[in-house]
């Protein structure tokens, strides 16, 4: 009587493969790129530069071909010429100075107040029965429409100039501050205060950096407003700035100065917003965004 052989049991644990497919070769593993961590290999800072690049081209094409006559609008040639000259002389780097002295001072009291504003409304609710009405009439009139009362209240130096620009400052930084410390989710309040903090300890660690992306949100929004009240205030009896170099250029009808001065004003606009959003990389490390596909 012959005993057939049954093929060997394989104990618990045992993966090793069946005899059958000892020797092939098994597929090689390709690691899956999600679609929007694929990038272009053009540079980014190219991609962001075609835009003004194709403009500028646009503008110089209608120059050259008269479509633009030089009353109208100087071609880019000349601006870029009348610019370097006033570099040459001086003129443009001290107008620069003066303006953005004048930034910095309605920026530095417009956040001083804004913000100051918000923490009381935002933490108190006293604070927002007494301040928050006020300061939502207030936003609602417009602040150029203040200049008059401001020449009479301060005169005509320096004074109404930076309260316009503190002005415009002081809303969009109490709006977006105050919306931060009121939208801070309310189960990190719970989970801080069940770990022991206190009133304190929760507006450092919990309200304050779940309000900081709404700040920065405000802050970019009031150094544009800035720069547009800027352009009123350096109207009021300016004798220096950009805005006086734009009032000279205008009662001489000089189009391609006035163009310069724009273009200066949207430079350092474009160089405040770069500050601010290299800011929040800095400040907001903590925070995963959607940086688009």
């Amino acid at each position: 009587m012959s005993i057939s052989h049954a093929p060997p049991l394989t104990t618990k644990g045992d993966i090793s493969p069946p005899p059958d497919i000892v020797g092939v070769d098994s597929p090689e593993l390709v690691a899956l790129v999600p679609s929007s961590a694929r990038r272009t290999r053009v540079p980014r800072w190219l991609r962001r530069s075609s835009g003004p690049l194709l403009l500028l081209a646009l503008w110089q094409l209608l120059s050259a071909t008269g479509v633009l006559t030089p009353e109208v609008l100087a071609s880019p040639g000349t601006i870029a010429r009348v610019g370097g000259d006033l570099v040459a002389d001086g003129s443009l780097p001290g107008a620069m100075g003066v303006s953005l002295q004048r930034v910095a001072l309605g920026l530095l009291f417009g956040v001083v107040v804004g913000v100051g504003l918000a923490l009381v409304s935002g933490l108190f609710r006293i604070g927002e029965d007494l301040v928050d009405a006020g300061v939502q009439m207030l936003r609602t009139v417009p602040f150029v429409g203040l200049i008059p009362l401001f020449i009479i209240w301060f005169g005509i130096g320096e004074a109404p100039k930076i309260a316009i620009i503190t002005l415009g400052v002081s809303f969009p930084l109490y709006l977006n501050v105050y919306a931060g410390i009121r939208g801070v989710d309310a189960q990190l309040i719970e989970a801080g205060e069940s770990l022991g903090l206190s009133r304190w300890g929760l507006v450092r660690h919990v309200v304050l950096p779940g309000a900081l992306p709404g700040a920065m949100t405000g802050l970019r929004y009031s150094l544009g407003i800035a720069w547009l009240a800027l352009v009123f205030a350096e109207q009021i009896n300016a004798d220096s700035g950009i805005g006086f170099l734009m009032v000279q250029a205008r009662d001489f009808l000089r189009t391609d100065v006035i163009v310069v001065c724009l273009v200066v004003y949207a430079f350092l606009g474009l160089l405040a917003d770069f500050v601010v959003r290299s800011l929040e990389r800095l400040l907001l490390q903590w925070r995963p965004t959607f940086t688009g596909r």
